[in-house]
């Protein structure tokens, strides 16, 4: 296919962007007008049909937040030293049906004969043979400001040769910070979302990740975290360091509270506490959060190949570029004829190879996008011509590498 943008010169007003192959597209309004150009290109004559995947990106495409919307402080902003506080710890889940660790991890059994020696009762590790228990490493976030008694959800995941997690329980384990202090323990029954299904003859159908699981709400924080109200000087950090976003949060701050803030860098704003919250840091940041911005990032591009998935904004521009994207489709088959002999002939049957190449070379599609042109208008008027997506990221790649596109491409 070939796509070429022109640039022809307006005698009045600014120029107007137009999408050739599909005249009956609206040009205005929000862009989910995919049935209403597959519709088009039907009552044209036109066997064409978009794939779904298409249809997915020039949504994602249409439906993408522009750069510049207003957002409160609390959206893009953090207090300093306001965090989560990562904790780990390490469990015995029991009462599996018979999906638990095997012989060969001796860990499990170890750690069950220490707790069973805890109990009384006293067995050696290695007379055990045990097959419902299963050694999972244990993990939770703790929130900041989280108080004794709060609950908070953990996820089970094993570490031994267990095959399944479901319907087991989660024995009494601490769970750690890095400094190797107790905020937590947890326990509980484990659910996966997953399960094993076995028949005969080593026949079996597995769903999800069955050796993996969460306990709601299954650990009670026993200590508090190290979270502390700020003084007289509040560190606002961007979750996304940006200059222009920062010196902006500024301004915001200074507006409502004249002179109160000044930027540090682009991911960091320094707020004076006024006078008149003195000793009331909690009231001043609810303000804080409150306060509106309009944001500003680079622009990006976002794709994904494995699903054909492509996320941008709806104003990225194109330069005027000439692009031809061919379909080149060769096939080659191999068929098996069988020569058998007359009776009494003394021949032997042959099998004998019949390859046949076919190369099939469609006629290159050619598209016209007017000056000011969009990546939306290209997926739009790509689409109209029955590319896949597929096509699109493949387009838009060359239009990057010929510098034809002032946009940032991240693959994922």
């Amino acid at each position: 296919m070939e796509m070429r943008t022109t640039e022809k010169p307006e005698t009045n007003g600014p120029r107007t962007l137009a999408c050739h192959p599909c005249p009956g597209a609206p040009r205005s309004g929000p862009s989910i007008a995919y049935a209403r150009q597959r519709g088009a290109a039907r009552s044209r004559g036109g066997s064409r049909r978009a794939l779904p995947a298409v249809a997915a990106a020039v949504l994602l495409l249409s439906l993408a937040l522009s750069a510049r919307a207003a957002v409160r402080v609390k959206e893009i902003a953090s207090l300093e030293g306001v965090r989560d506080n990562q904790l780990i710890g390490y469990g015995l889940v029991v009462g599996l049906n018979g999906t638990g660790d095997k012989r060969q991890t001796f860990f499990s059994a170890q750690t069950l004969a220490n707790l069973l020696d805890r109990m009384g009762v006293q067995v050696p590790a290695q007379a055990m043979l045990v097959r419902n228990t299963a050694a999972v490493l244990v993990t939770a976030n703790l929130p900041p400001f989280a108080q004794p008694g709060t609950r908070l959800d953990v996820h089970v995941a094993a570490v031994g040769d267990a095959t399944n997690l479901q319907g087991g329980l989660l024995l009494l384990t601490p769970l750690k910070a890095a400094s190797g202090e107790v905020f937590a323990v947890a326990q509980g029954p484990v659910l996966t979302a997953g399960f094993v299904a076995r028949g005969g003859a080593g026949n079996s159908t597995t769903l999800n990740h069955p050796t993996a699981g969460r306990v709601p709400g299954g650990a009670i924080v026993e200590r508090a975290p190290p979270s502390s109200l700020p003084g007289d000087r509040l560190r606002l950090q961007l979750r996304h360091a940006d200059f222009t976003t920062a010196s902006r949060l500024a301004e915001a701050v200074n507006r409502r509270f004249a002179g109160s803030a000044r930027c540090e860098n682009a991911a960091l704003v320094e707020v004076t506490l006024p006078a008149e919250f003195a000793g009331k840091p909690v009231e001043f940041m609810a303000l804080l959060e409150a306060l509106t911005l309009e944001t500003d990032a680079v622009q990006k591009i976002v794709v994904n190949e494995r699903t054909g998935t492509i996320a941008a904004g709806r104003d990225i521009r194109i330069r005027p570029v000439s692009i031809l994207h061919g379909a080149l489709s060769i096939e080659v088959r191999t068929s098996f004829e069988v020569s058998q002999p007359p009776p009494l002939s003394g021949g032997q049957t042959a099998v004998t190879p019949d390859v046949q190449v076919g190369v099939r070379e469609e006629q290159a599609k050619h598209i016209q996008l007017r000056p000011e042109a969009t990546v939306d208008d290209l997926a739009r008027a790509l689409t109209a011509i029955g590319a896949t997506a597929r096509d699109i990221i493949a387009i838009l790649q060359n239009l990057k590498a010929a510098g034809a596109l002032d946009a940032e491409i991240e693959v994922i």
